[in-house]
């Protein structure tokens, strides 16, 4: 059994960012969810990309 697991980073209203199990990200007519980004293929990759996010001015710091 393949158990891969992938990773999105979604912004929330307030502005933060927070990275998700993709399958949590992909509700349909999610109000929390504002933009996405993903996926990606380690929960590492995902923390990585969510601090250039951050750096880039995109989400707001927790």
């Amino acid at each position: 059994m393949n158990n891969t697991q992938s990773w999105d980073i979604v912004k929330r209203p307030a502005g933060n960012c927070d990275v998700v199990p993709s399958n949590a990200a992909t509700e349909e007519n999610n109000p929390e969810i504002i933009e996405r980004w993903g996926p990606f293929t380690s929960e590492g990759e995902a923390i990585a990309r969510r601090v250039g996010l951050i750096r880039a001015g995109k989400c707001q710091p927790v």
